[in-house]
C-alpha cells in the first residue's frame, strides 16, 4: 500500500512510518503542521497533497478530523482513524461518512488492550454486583487529553455489562460523601515518558482483583494501525473497529 501519514512528524507518525516499511509498504506523504525530515513530503495541509494513496493513517489531531474524512471521501479512500481526544460529534460524522467509504475507529489500537476490554466485561458481570470498580490510567507528561481515549473505551466496556448505566466520576476532591454504589472512579496520572498503562480495579470486602495492560512502546500502536489498514483493504464501506478485526 502506498500511506498518507497524518501527524507524519510526530512519535506516533513516525513509528507508524517505520512499521508501514517493516510490513512491505510505502508512506508517500504526510500531514503535520510542523514539517521534519521523515524521508517523504510532508504538507501542512492535506488539500497541497500530490502523491497518489490507497489509504490514510492519522495520528495527527481532532482538529484536522473533518478535513482527514472528507478527503478520504472525496478519494474514496479508506482512513484509520487513531487520533486520540475524538468527540461524540466527531464520531458521528465519521459514522456518516462510513456509507461511502471504509473507516477504521478505535480509541486504542493495542491488540491488549482490546482484549483487556473484552476480560472486563467478563468482570464486570461476574463481580458487579459485590465490588466497587476503579480505572486508573498513566500517560506521559505531553499528553493533551484526559481521561484518555483507552479510558473512555474501558468505562465503555465495563458499562455495558452493567445492568444499569453507572455515574463516571472524575474527581472526588470536592466531593464529601459517600461513595455510590454506581459509582465507576476514572483516575488520570501524567508524568515522565510513561507510554500507556490501564489499570482497572474491583474491589470487594476482603479481596481485590485488577486487570492491568502497560504499553511498552508506541510501537504497539503503530504495529495495530497498520494491520487495520491491511483489514480496510479488502472491506466494503463501513464504520469498523477493534473488535471487528479481532474477530476475523
Amino acid at each position: 500500500m502506498k500511506v498518507l501519514v497524518c501527524g507524519a512528524c510526530g512519535a506516533m507518525g513516525r513509528a507508524v512510518s517505520a512499521v508501514l516499511r517493516e510490513y512491505g509498504h510505502e508512506p508517500v506523504a504526510g500531514i503535520d503542521k510542523v514539517a521534519a525530515d521523515v524521508g517523504f513530503p510532508v504538507y501542512g495541509d492535506i488539500s497541497g497533497v500530490r502523491e497518489q494513496f490507497d489509504c490514510i493513517i492519522d495520528f495527527s489531531h481532532p482538529s484536522l478530523l473533518k478535513s482527514i474524512i472528507d478527503c478520504a471521501v472525496e478519494k474514496k479512500t479508506p482512513a484509520v482513524i487513531a487520533t486520540t481526544g475524538i468527540s461524540d460529534e466527531q464520531i458521528e460524522y465519521m459514522r456518516a461518512a462510513s456509507a461511502s467509504v471504509p473507516i477504521f475507529f478505535s480509541f486504542n489500537m493495542s491488540f491488549g488492550v482490546n482484549v483487556l476490554a473484552s476480560l472486563a466485561k467478563k468482570a464486570t458481570a461476574a463481580l458487579y454486583d459485590a465490588f466497587d470498580i476503579e480505572l486508573v490510567e498513566m500517560h506521559h507528561n505531553r499528553k493533551l487529553d484526559a481521561p484518555s481515549g483507552t479510558a473512555i473505551l474501558l468505562a465503555d466496556a465495563i458499562a455495558d455489562s452493567l445492568p444499569e448505566p453507572p455515574v463516571f466520576v472524575y474527581d472526588r476532591h470536592s466531593r464529601r460523601q459517600k461513595r455510590d454504589k454506581k459509582e465507576i472512579g476514572i483516575s488520570s496520572v501524567r508524568g515522565g515518558t510513561i507510554v500507556g498503562e490501564h489499570e482497572i480495579i474491583f474491589a470487594g470486602k476482603d479481596e481485590m482483583l485488577t486487570l492491568k495492560h502497560t504499553a511498552l512502546s508506541r510501537d504497539v500502536f503503530a504495529v495495530g494501525a497498520v494491520k487495520a489498514a491491511q483489514f480496510l483493504a479488502a472491506k466494503e464501506s463501513g464504520l469498523y473497529s477493534m473488535s471487528d478485526m479481532i474477530g476475523e
